[in-house]
């Protein structure tokens, strides 16, 4: 092994895919073998290391390489179960044996990947699990057992392979893939949710649509509230063009009759969204009729509805959301409130003073645009310049200068220098707008 190869090996399994680019630019070969003979793409893959992995393809590894136990990296990466990791060695161009990773992705997939890795491990007692990212933003489950550890993700690595096959699968099938790991262990982001999610928005026919639908009416919470979150990524399809509009008339006739008796909060709080969404006729009704429900989520559902009150119902409802012993909900009802009602003014100077950080931040910015100058929310405000947290001093500020409140610089300088996370916030251009504003004319 040359010291080039030697340096990427050593780039691979720090998972350092620009270093690894940067050596394969020099002269390194892209099918070095590492520490235990095998090329270093399999270290990558084995680390979990897709972006390292897919470097190292794109400067020329081989993924159908067969290696000494015949496998290739590619099948290793089926097997190790990482979507991410997968798609990053299969490179852009076609797959070779598609049926026989195929095999291997159905074969984890059926009996489970712990149950999988337990049976080639030989391993007694119990494995180590944990939920982490695969990718940008998807969520999987990553077991180690015996020495070994794989990821949970067979079910999306599946559900690719069918489409590059062509292989349609039933829409119960794929609506079962997306809700399994959600049964198991209520993660309703794994990646297996969303691939197949994926695949039936694409597939776009009425039957598809009808047949997922149709399970709103599924005794398991999952199923149901997989409905909810198709219809939610599927409503864009529903507006245009003209020939999907009757998507809109289905959903439209739906959406009551399913929130009038679904049992589970989680969901019920999704189809109050939806109707919130789809700007329903009948959505403020069934917001006024869930306002006192026992599940927080749905509450803070209802509050979001009311964008603005309009009448005295509703208002008055909104004020007792901003009293609810959930702190969360109390955040929402904030965000509605006008603090140039009375009654929405009194509310909202408690919420200025919440145990919460959310609410405080959340009120404050509720008050920042009213035409209300009261000296009981200036103060209120004044007195959030001193909390520990940058995020509620800088909303105090950004308030006050909304407000046009003649102590604007002194109170951004109590804010402090800002951290990276608040550094292009829009809130910081408050004080230049004030100033600007308020410049001598002439």
């Amino acid at each position: 092994m040359t010291e080039l190869d030697a340096r990427l090996a050593d780039a691979v399994a720090a998972g350092d895919a620009e270093t690894v680019r940067a050596l394969l630019g020099e002269g390194a070969d892209p099918d070095a073998p590492g520490g235990d003979g095998l090329p270093v793409l399999c270290a990558a893959v084995a680390a979990y290391a897709s972006a390292a992995a897919g470097a190292l393809v794109e400067g020329g590894a081989d993924p159908d390489r067969v290696l000494p136990d015949g496998t290739t990296p590619l099948l290793r990466a089926v097997e190790g179960g990482s979507p991410a990791v997968w798609e990053a060695v299969r490179g852009p161009a076609p797959v070779r044996e598609p049926e026989r990773l195929l095999a291997a992705a159905r074969r984890w997939y059926e009996a489970g990947a712990e149950a999988e890795l337990r049976r080639l491990a030989g391993a007694d007692g119990p494995a180590r699990t944990g939920i982490v990212r695969d990718g940008e933003s998807d969520r999987i489950r990553e077991i180690t057992l015996g020495g070994r550890t794989v990821r949970d993700g067979h079910g999306a690595i599946m559900t690719v392979l069918e489409r590059d096959l062509r292989i349609l699968p039933p829409v119960g099938e794929l609506v079962a893939r997306a809700v399994r790991q959600a049964d198991a262990c209520g993660d309703e982001e794994h990646v297996d949710r969303s691939a197949a999610r994926w695949t039936l928005l694409s597939r776009r026919g009425a039957g598809t649509w009808r047949a997922v639908v149709d399970f709103h009416r599924h005794p398991s919470p999952a199923y149901r509230a997989f409905v909810a979150d198709f219809l939610s990524l599927g409503a864009p399809m529903a507006g245009s063009p003209p020939h999907h509009r009757w998507y809109e008339k289905e959903i439209a006739e739906l959406l009551p009759g399913w929130a009038a008796v679904e049992p589970d909060g989680g969901v019920l709080a999704a189809v109050l969204r939806l109707l919130s969404e789809a700007c329903h006729p009948r959505a403020r009704a069934f917001g006024l009729r869930y306002a006192g429900h026992p599940d927080p989520g749905v509450r803070c559902q209802v509050a979001r509805m009311f964008e603005v009150p309009g009448d005295p119902e509703t208002a008055r409802v909104v004020r007792g959301l901003g009293r609810d012993p959930d702190g969360e909900v109390r955040s929402w009802a904030a965000e509605v409130l006008d603090c140039d009602v009375a009654e929405d003014r009194e509310v909202l100077l408690a919420l200025l003073r919440d145990e919460s950080s959310l609410v405080r931040v959340r009120a404050a910015y509720s008050v920042r645009s009213g035409r209300d100058r009261s000296p009981a929310v200036t103060a209120a405000l004044v007195e959030l310049l001193d909390a520990d947290e940058q995020d509620e001093r800088l909303m105090a500020a950004y308030a006050l200068a909304c407000r046009d409140h003649p102590g604007t610089p002194e109170a951004y300088e109590k804010v402090g220098p800002l951290g990276p996370e608040l550094a292009g916030d829009h809130r910081v251009d408050g004080l230049w707008r004030w100033r600007y504003r308020n410049r001598p004319v002439g």
